[in-house]
């Protein structure tokens, strides 16, 4: 009887439930509402950054309370752990070796920029922001871009964001810029503005939401921190680090350099506290005008980032942050560590759906950068356009509290670095096993057992046991399936 009692109550609770999220969904008179969509996403945000996440070094009351109001993923990774693709990946929901942009993309003046060369994002693939312009949204992004823009005798249009279905824009289309006094495009001109660059650019989403209060809008903030350099922060973001004794991840990594991973641990935990404190200013702004129940607010990085973690700061083209240096080799430059770490690729998430998703969700289910566009349209009720490749899933029924036996939990990324060193990274996860091949030389080809060692710290490769090479046969084909699936260019060079 206790049991069937038990049973009773959850039935009428998720009925309950789905009682609001319907009714969240519509007028009186049957028209459908659409929400609005407060996008954030940063740059170089590690997963262990909230305090939510476990790190209680972490300063983060903002972000923790839109947490405890929402979901918070634990296991919300992107599929590759540079910039630009990564990028790529979030607003088109296709691998990047798809979209032919594989490595961050330098701007003119870096020392990588080719002149003649301009690459970005190419228009014709259809982004989500393009969807939802096209169905009534208002559609802003402020912040950083990184999905190309400039060209040597100028700006070229081709790829700026106002071509990929952003109304309005204002930020930094290329990779980098100061924490303070930045460069920053406003009204298709550059200015030199003063101050803090997370706090003008929230300024900026501010006016944004003033402005568009009265209609649907999608509002895309795109953080440059907590991206080096982290200094200088407000004096408030420092403050809680000031006298704080940093822990180190991996302190016994041999002859780890602890000193300037203390050091620089409490920079990059300031600069993400920065973050914090805006988001707490945007959520204010949403609570101040009643839109605080009608927005869906996100939060999530780019990609990952170590900081000691493996002997590597950084990410996906990481480095190492040891007492002594790594000589340069035939296709690596000097201390050059390129990788596939979950560290690289474990990203925060939060979703904060008034009426739809229950406070203080915890969703173990894999999720990746990929599922964004299907998921922001099904939150708008907008159907995917009928050509539109899509390699991700949205995971909406998962937020309303749907059970979804059938969840792949698999994870498939890559990474081709071609900027300063070479290496053509392919990887399959599964809830037991990583496997990491690097095709373009095979001695660095790694093998995890993620059960007994999460933290990567034993590669298993080399070993010869039966179990160890099956798993890698099995893994290969994974990986050489999903390449031929996707049509991956490197398949050619590897296969010939």
């Amino acid at each position: 009887m206790k049991v069937f009692k038990n049973r009773l109550v959850v039935s009428l609770t998720i009925s309950l439930w789905s009682i609001c999220v319907s009714s969240y969904s519509n007028e009186p008179n049957g028209e459908i509402i659409k929400p609005n969509i407060l996008f954030v996403l940063t740059d170089d945000q590690a997963h262990w950054t909230l305090r939510t996440s476990g790190n209680d070094q972490a300063y983060s009351p903002n972000l923790d309370k839109l947490a405890s109001e929402g979901a918070f993923f634990e296991n919300a990774f992107v599929t590759t752990p540079v910039c630009s693709p990564s990028r790529a990946t979030l607003m088109t929901g296709q691998y990047a070796s798809e979209l032919g942009i594989l490595d961050f993309i330098p701007q003119p003046g870096h020392k990588l920029y080719h002149p003649g060369k301009a690459t970005g994002l190419d228009p014709a693939n259809i982004t989500f922001a393009e969807v939802l312009r096209d169905n009534g949204y208002r559609t802003g992004l402020i912040g950083k871009w990184h999905l190309g823009d400039w060209t040597e005798s100028g700006m070229d249009r081709k790829f700026h964001p106002t071509n990929h279905g952003y109304g309005y824009f204002m930020g930094l289309t290329g990779g980098g810029e100061s924490p303070v006094d930045p460069n920053l495009e406003k009204n298709g001109e550059i200015h030199q503005m003063k101050g803090l660059t997370v706090d003008i650019l929230t300024n900026s989403a501010l006016k944004f939401i003033d402005d568009h209060q009265n209609t649907p809008f999608l509002l895309s903030v795109h953080y440059r921190s907590p991206h080096s350099k982290w200094l200088p922060v407000a004096d408030e973001d420092w403050a809680p680090y000031e006298n704080m004794e940093m822990r180190v991840p991996h302190p016994d990594y041999p002859d780890l350099d602890t000193d300037r991973v203390k050091s620089r641990m409490k920079e990059y935990l300031a600069s993400a506290s920065g973050i914090d404190r805006n988001v707490g200013r945007l959520m204010k702004k949403l609570n101040e005008l009643g839109l605080y129940e009608n927005t869906i607010v996100i939060f999530t990085s780019d990609h990952g980032y170590n900081m000691g973690h493996n002997g590597i700061e950084h990410k996906g083209n990481g480095y190492w942050i040891t007492e002594g240096d790594h000589p340069a080799t035939e296709n690596l430059t000097k201390n050059s560590r390129p990788n596939l770490y979950d560290q690289s690729l474990h990203v925060p998430v939060l979703i904060r759906w008034p009426r739809v998703i229950q406070p203080e969700l915890k969703i173990k289910k894999t999720f990746s950068n990929l599922d964004w566009f299907p998921t922001l349209l099904e939150m708008a009720n907008i159907p995917v356009p009928e050509d539109k490749i899509l390699r991700g899933r949205s995971i909406v029924p998962v937020l309303k509290g749907e059970l979804v036996d059938d969840w792949d939990n698999d994870l498939y990324t890559e990474y081709s670095m071609v900027n300063y060193s070479t290496a053509h990274m392919r990887s399959y996860r599964t809830k037991k096993w990583k496997l990491v091949k690097d095709f373009q030389d095979p001695r660095r080809d790694e093998l995890y057992h993620l059960e007994t060692d999460p933290d990567e710290k034993n590669n298993l490769v080399k070993e010869k046991r039966g179990e160890i090479r099956d798993v890698i046969k099995h893994l290969t084909y994974k990986i050489l399936s999903k390449m031929e699936e996707i049509n991956d260019p490197l398949l050619d060079s590897i296969t010939k």
